[in-house]
């Protein structure tokens, strides 16, 4: 349901049909809208900002026809899945998909997660080693690379937070979601890649994307990441954060980035291998920014494929 003012939208909006079942999964004390397709071992993908599930509805189907139950979640805050106010630190988002991979009934996943979505995977795999069966990351250097360089690298990745910067300002997400949330549009634009931008697809993506920001509640949830990840580097609670974090992956990894990421500068994420000690690859790709998963769809479900059955 849309208001077509610009208002609150409703949450179905994001309950699209298509080639797969949409589900509501109780994990961790929360609610999460799950969309899955096809039987076989669980591949779980994770949005990133300012997305929702959608991100996946290409590759939902593809991974399920190629013998794969494949699953896409709303994280917490998100789309259709629960608001509460609190939830939002790095401890918190990798235990609901934790949580999550057991309620669904499996032992362990292959995570697939992009932009925040991929911050949280490497958190899960950090934390959860025991249920990340593998690894692939699209936009997203490994949390403590991307801490380090916009401290180390003022010109480059700092210069590049400088959005997530204004994230911080009390009731910013007033401003997100003002004039039918067009802000979510613009930061489409501004870290999408320029092929993507301009192509065909990209208006009905955005315009979906705007829609699911408006529903109550999600504006304000998203945001809230992004201020734990900056009011944490000033506390104990992010101190803790760190050291557990610098224990090595025992994951294999797969990492995927844009080499036209303006959001999280691939410099940022080059260092991230280092803090995995199982099978690690690291692949640039050429004219593409912060959406591999949208703007090279078909590179990237073949490099997923090949991860998961590997």
């Amino acid at each position: 349901m849309t208001d077509q003012r610009g208002g609150a939208v409703d949450e179905s909006c994001v309950l699209t049909e298509g080639p797969w079942t949409h589900r509501f999964v109780g994990a961790n004390g929360t609610r999460f809208h799950v969309v899955e397709a096809g039987t076989g071992p669980m591949v779980l993908f994770l949005h990133g900002f300012p997305e929702h599930w959608w991100a996946w509805h290409q590759m939902l189907p593809a991974v399920a026809d190629a013998g794969f139950r494949a699953v896409a979640v709303d994280l917490r805050g998100y789309g259709a899945s629960d608001k509460p106010p609190r939830g939002y630190d790095g401890y918190t988002l990798a235990a609901d998909i934790a949580g999550l991979i057991r309620a669904l009934g499996e032992r362990s996943a292959t995570l697939v997660g992009s932009g925040v979505g991929g911050m949280v995977a490497w958190t899960v795999a950090s934390f959860h080693p025991a249920l990340v069966r593998r690894l692939v990351v699209l936009g997203a250097p490994h949390p403590l690379r991307l801490r380090a360089a916009i401290f180390a690298d003022p010109r480059g990745q700092f210069a590049a937070s400088t959005p997530a910067l204004k994230f911080q300002l009390p009731r910013y997400e007033h401003v997100l979601t003002r004039d039918g949330a067009a802000a979510v549009e613009e930061i489409l634009r501004r870290w999408g890649g320029p092929r993507w931008v301009a192509g065909s697809d990209f208006e009905a993506y955005a315009q979906r994307c705007r829609e699911a920001m408006r529903i109550p509640q999600a504006a304000f949830c998203a945001l809230e990441g992004y201020r734990w990840a900056f009011r944490s580097v000033l506390r104990l609670h992010g101190y803790r954060f760190v050291r557990l974090m610098q224990k090595p992956l025992v994951t294999p990894t797969l990492q995927l980035h844009g080499a036209m990421d303006v959001a999280s500068l691939p410099r940022t994420a080059l260092g991230s291998g280092r803090y995995v000690v199982a099978p690690y690859e690291w692949r640039l790709l050429d004219g593409v920014g912060h959406f591999p998963h949208l703007e090279a769809p078909d590179l990237v479900l073949g490099e997923v494929l090949r991860w998961a059955k590997s």
